[in-house]
């Protein structure tokens, strides 16, 4: 699944043993911090797939232009704008430049290491002339100064005296370029099928205009405001030369590039260090002038510490972040790899984003135009929880701080309460084709559910009390308007129309049974936290109803919606249908479909998709997962039977929901399968798109897949539990946790499962229905007998061919599809 040749296996690195110009490594080298990040763009700043300097939430806006408009179709386009790039660095020795396309190069190394998290090359290059030159650069984006990053660069010539320039750059790529944005009817732009939903288009009007800029000595700054958002973004940069060679100094300024180039006379192994400190603050309101000002504040404290300092503290930052998430799989250095490289991505992406979302593709590229998807509450929220909890705190009071753009959305559709957008950035709903994006309500559930989740493992009531409880209030009180009731009032239920679950190749729906089951918990979950205020904390309650308006019989309507709620169950085939209809469309043949027609969104009409039994993504498996404690055991394997044959793969967020449920019905092999396709996505490259950016809900859901799938962690109803499902080559799988204030280690083997109380209070927790207490220094070993059920090879449709309706006539399966009844596209060359 990765070339490992080009990217051979370290536990702790991921290195690059040649150059190659693509857009894969230079998103698998990003660096960044949750607020900033640096694409893995070479110094030399040519030639680059995608140049890529991005601020999380810094984007501009644009008027969705509808060929056919109706009311409520989302109105303001939103896109990730490309900040000023400084990674900029460029070398010419004799006057000549390193260009790899042209260079004789006789060492290539890249690393990036995960410990300290700096990313360094060395490269080895012989001249036209034959000189020999040495080169080594070094990036971080610290984590401990969020606006802070550091570029260092030593060249040597090693074996003759030659004129060195080094040309350190700020420069605006956006000046009549382009930028990066989604096109205003989706996420699309051209691929060899035509489209791809999944990138950006580019807007190539001008979007930076020029503010304050100035050079001082060897400080240089340029700002900007961008054209329609209005927001303001700067950028400081320090340089320090330091070499016993003779060198002197050229400036240059103007709006959208600025230059301090350093000509040195070099001798013969004497090096030149050039350090390059950089700062970045950007703003939705904050006039140009005084984030220049904030970057020199920024870069003062820099100067007072040292750049050897900043180094150093990231690399102890990094050394607390390991010690509290590192998954360790014993016996397989190239998971252990991957799995690092997915938390270390987590950490990019969410660990300094402070009170703004983490984009579906974090700081690394420009997928998805930078939005926030509910990615980010099911995937990634359970790794901040359980490890970093500060981080998934700020993560949710990124979605408090949408609730007044939430409302206002929610009463467009005419709906109570508020409703989360689906994408965004600003925390208006961004997408245009509300079929797909719009109608997935479910986003509304998968908030509360983070919220809900974050709560019980952390305690954290004074969170849920003084702004959480907001989101589940009024989250609430949308399903209670959304949905309706059907029947008597003594054999009524409630259902929910017109909506989509998280599979995109079925939409606009009725009954969806991912979107009924997690409207229950949303439901049941308010009425809960609002009852438990008015116990608990009366002031608090009190604040809650003023700020919301609560009626004091709404948690009883909630309540008796969530308990009759219609959770759709086909008695003939013994499984939970998709939604009210899924099961009356014909099954796509998938074994008969091309290879090269894949993904389907690339190469099928939707109303062509939407015909038929096959999904994009895990709907009512990861349901499963979710609400595990709603479902039985046979429940799970005949739904789980059923739907995975239907399942594409065509979304990064499928694999890992579909190795956990394969590990907890017995299907152990295919539980490891999917975990690896999950696990090298982005380093294999296995949808082709990670060019565009890492798959950051992806990355977390391969720390979910260690920890809930193999590991067996779950926390139903606040209590902790685990039935581990270690693979049959897997001798130990060691990840630690944080519970309730209290800090664990588990260590789970093919004959125990050990959990270990590092700090805190003694937990409390089941292994496989049996209670078990640990405290500091009283680890509770468990004794296990066996994995559980192991199932031989994969489900299939095949074994529902016998079933029946209710009223007797053939289930679907059992229909013969040929590609006769799948249009069949011819690809271009």
């Amino acid at each position: 699944m990765i070339d490992r040749d080009r990217y051979p296996v370290d536990p702790w690195r991921l290195v690059e043993t040649r150059y190659d110009q693509e857009g894969v490594s230079e998103t698998l080298f990003t660096v960044a911090n949750g607020y900033l990040g640096l694409r893995g763009n070479h110094l030399e700043g040519r030639g680059a797939h995608e140049h890529g300097t991005f601020i999380n939430g810094l984007h501009e806006t644009w008027p969705i232009r509808h060929a056919e408009q109706a009311y409520g179709f989302a109105e303001v386009g939103q896109t990730i704008v490309n900040a000023p790039d400084a990674k900029v660095m460029r070398v010419y020795i004799d006057d000549e430049p390193l260009s790899f396309d042209e260079a004789e190069v006789h060492e290539y190394s890249r690393v990036l290491d995960m410990r300290t998290g700096v990313l360094e090359r060395t490269v080895v290059w012989e001249t036209p002339s034959g000189k020999r030159v040495r080169l080594h650069d070094e990036r971080i984006v610290s984590f401990d100064e969020r606006h802070l990053a550091v570029l260092r660069l030593d060249v040597t010539v090693e074996n003759a005296d030659a004129p060195v320039t080094i040309s350190c750059q700020l420069l605006n790529r956006q000046d009549g370029a382009g930028i990066y944005a989604g096109n205003p009817m989706g996420r699309s732009s051209k691929s060899k099928a035509g489209f791809d939903p999944r990138k950006a288009e580019k807007i190539t009007e001008r979007v930076l205009q020029p503010e304050e800029y100035w050079q001082d000595g060897l400080r240089s700054a340029l700002s900007y405001r961008v054209n329609d958002s209005g927001m303001t973004v700067a950028v400081v940069a320090d340089h320090i030369i330091e070499t016993e060679n003779d060198y002197s100094v050229r400036t240059l300024i103007e709006p959208d590039i600025a230059k301090n180039v350093f000509r040195v006379q070099a001798k013969a192994g004497v090096p030149v260090h050039v350090s390059k400190i950089v700062s970045y603050h950007s703003s939705r309101g904050v006039p140009a002038r005084e984030l220049v000002d904030r970057c020199r504040r920024s870069l003062d404290r820099a100067a007072m510490e040292g750049v050897d300092a900043l180094f150093r503290r990231q690399a102890e930052w990094l050394s607390e972040f390991w010690d509290r998430s590192d998954v360790r799989i014993a016996g397989h250095d190239d998971l252990q790899q991957a799995t690092r490289w997915c938390l270390f991505q987590l950490a990019q992406a969410a660990a300094r984003a402070d009170g703004v979302g983490v984009p579906a593709k974090g700081l690394s590229g420009s997928g998805y135009s930078g939005h926030y998807f509910w990615d980010t509450e099911i995937y990634v929220l359970p790794f901040l929880t359980y490890t970093s909890p500060q981080w998934a705190k700020n993560a949710l009071r990124a979605r408090v701080l949408m609730l007044p753009a939430a409302r206002r959305r929610a009463a467009q559709l005419n709906e109570a309460g508020a409703l989360f957008p689906w994408r965004t950035i600003n925390g208006e709903e961004a997408s245009a084709y509300y079929a797909a994006g719009t109608a997935q309500y479910h986003i509304n559930a998968d908030v509360s559910f983070a919220l809900g989740k974050y709560v019980r493992a952390t305690g954290d009531v004074d969170f849920l009390c003084r702004e959480g409880a907001d989101i589940a209030v009024e989250t609430a009180r949308l399903w209670a308007t959304l949905g309706f009731w059907r029947g008597t009032n003594g054999d009524s239920t409630f259902h929910i129309h017109g909506v989509t679950g998280p599979d995109e190749y079925t939409t606009v729906v009725n009954d969806n049974l991912f979107t009924n089951v997690m409207a229950r918990f949303n439901l049941r979950f308010a009425a809960r936290v609002v009852r438990e205020m008015e116990r608990d904390a009366p002031d608090a309650y009190t604040a809650l109803v003023e700020r919301t308006g609560l009626d004091a019989g709404e948690p009883d309507a909630w309540e008796r919606a969530a308990e009759a709620m219609h959770i759709p169950f086909s008695e003939g085939l013994g499984i939970h249908p998709q939604d009210a209809m899924f099961l009356e469309r014909e099954v796509w043949d998938l074994e008969g479909t091309p290879r090269e027609q894949r993904p389907l969104l690339l190469h099928f009409h939707p109303l062509v998709i939407y015909r038929f039994q096959v999904l994009k993504q895990a709907d009512v498996v990861l349901a499963l997962f979710l609400q595990g404690n709603n479902f039985t055991a046979e429940q799970k394997l005949a739904d789980f039977d059923y739907y995975d044959p239907l399942t594409t793969g065509d979304s990064t967020l499928s694999a890992v929901v579909q190795s956990i449920m394969a590990a907890e019905v017995g299907y152990q092999d295919l539980a490891q399968e999917y975990f690896e396709q999950a696990i090298f996505v982005d380093l294999g490259d296995l949808h082709h798109n990670a060019s565009d950016g890492v798959h950051v809900a992806s990355a977390g859901g391969v720390w979910t897949a260690l920890v809930s799938g193999f590991g067996g962690m779950r926390d139903h109803d606040g209590r902790l539990s685990f039935d581990p499902r270690l693979p049959q080559d897997w001798p130990e799988l060691a990840y630690p946790l944080q519970w309730q204030g209290s800090s664990l280690q588990v260590t789970v083997t093919r004959n125990a499962l050990r959990v270990e109380v590092r700090s805190g209070a003694p937990v409390e927790f089941s292994v496989r229905g049996a209670a078990h207490t640990a405290a500091v220094g009283e680890p509770a070993v468990v004794t296990l007998a066996g994995q559980g059920p192991v199932r031989p090879g994969r489900p299939t449709l095949r074994q529902f061919a016998d079933a029946r309706r209710d009223d007797g006539t053939l289930m679907s399966p059992t229909i013969p599809v040929t590609t006769s009844a799948i249009p069949v596209i011819a690809i271009e060359d």
